[in-house]
């Protein structure tokens, strides 16, 4: 099977992150959150996450790069979250040297070349909602010539249909489908997105903070597609896995700077397994996502992703809503 070594290291790693994250989760103290110059929270699993990926891809593939959302500059500064941290990786890799952690976890931030072979990994994304006990996710995702090939997505606290308890590992390759398991691993089972043609029947995904879309504007969407049912609201690329295993029919991302561009290991993962599970996922022109260009998706404005079915009627209604929102801006610029 093609990627069939990067797959096995993938779900390892991601599995043995998502464990990570779990723990601290339960037992977080404030005293362990820190805020970042963007004034975006981080925590210790951020940390210990990114650093236990790290490590597994690096004895794995060595000539391989990756890039993750976090460096170790606190954990420098700071040696009771360095503590803390070492302690919690080596639970998961129980060779791992105290020194190589910060290592580890800076080898994610080194130049790399986009055009060519790296990872990507977000080690706690929606990290908020892993805050306040909702959904996050543990995502890593092998990138080619711009193109994912390997997405996997560690969802905790994420419960797929039929499934008794929380705990989802939703994972694909390119041309080999989409899959969910439980986040101890056991039975596997393909995965569709849902088959929903009338916009009436679907339900709406969107994240349950505004920092970066407007849920006005998201409302605004799904009714001008003709969708009555409350949005689904959550944390993180779980809104992926929900629209890929048939939970949602459409997430849409609406930042409210027409400059904001999305980082790459906000979509990576959740992307490839959209579209190995049947939908689709575009900017909102309905190009392709370009993840050659660097650390954000420079050539992409906007994030949907659909069921495939929805898609194209979706673009049309967020293309209106667009020019609404662009005119009401001029207006009150105007009336000032």
């Amino acid at each position: 099977m093609l990627y069939e070594k990067e797959l096995k290291t993938a779900l390892a790693a991601v599995r043995k992150a998502s464990l990570l994250c779990r723990r601290v989760q339960k037992n977080i103290l404030k005293s362990q959150v820190i805020e970042k110059q963007d004034h975006s929270p981080v925590t210790v699993a951020d940390f210990g996450s990114q650093a236990v990926i790290s490590l597994e891809l690096l004895a794995a593939f060595p000539n391989d790069a990756v890039v993750g959302e976090e460096d170790a500059a606190i954990l420098r500064e700071n040696s009771a979250l360095r503590l803390a941290v070492s302690e919690l990786v080596k639970e998961q890799i129980s060779t791992a040297d105290a020194s190589q952690i910060p290592d580890a976890i800076d080898f994610c931030a080194q130049d790399t070349d986009f055009t060519k072979r790296f990872w990507t990994v977000d080690p706690v994304d929606g990290t908020k909602g892993f805050l306040r006990g909702g959904q996050y996710a543990v995502a890593l995702a092998l990138a080619e010539k711009g193109e994912i090939v390997i997405g996997v997505l560690g969802c905790p606290n994420f419960q797929a249909d039929g499934q008794e308890s929380k705990g989802c590992l939703f994972y694909a390759v390119k041309g080999q489908g989409a899959f969910v398991q439980s986040s101890e691993g056991g039975n596997t089972r393909r995965i569709s997105v849902d088959a929903i043609t009338d916009p009436a029947q679907a339900r709406f995904c969107e994240s349950v903070e505004e920092a970066h879309s407007s849920h006005q504007d998201h409302q605004r969407i799904a009714a001008g597609l003709g969708i009555t049912a409350p949005s689904v609201r959550m944390d993180s690329q779980a809104k992926y896995a929900a629209v890929a295993c048939g939970q949602a029919s459409v997430y849409l991302r609406l930042p409210k700077s027409r400059s904001y561009r999305e980082k790459i290991w906000d979509h990576a993962a959740g992307a490839i397994v959209i579209t190995e599970a049947g939908g689709k996922v575009t900017d909102f022109q309905g190009k392709a996502l370009d993840f050659s260009l660097g650390r954000k998706l420079e050539n992409n404005a906007g994030i949907l992703a659909s069921n495939g079915r929805l898609h194209e009627k979706a673009l049309q209604v967020i293309s209106r809503a667009i020019l609404q929102i662009a005119l009401s801006e001029l207006k009150i610029r105007f009336t000032k």
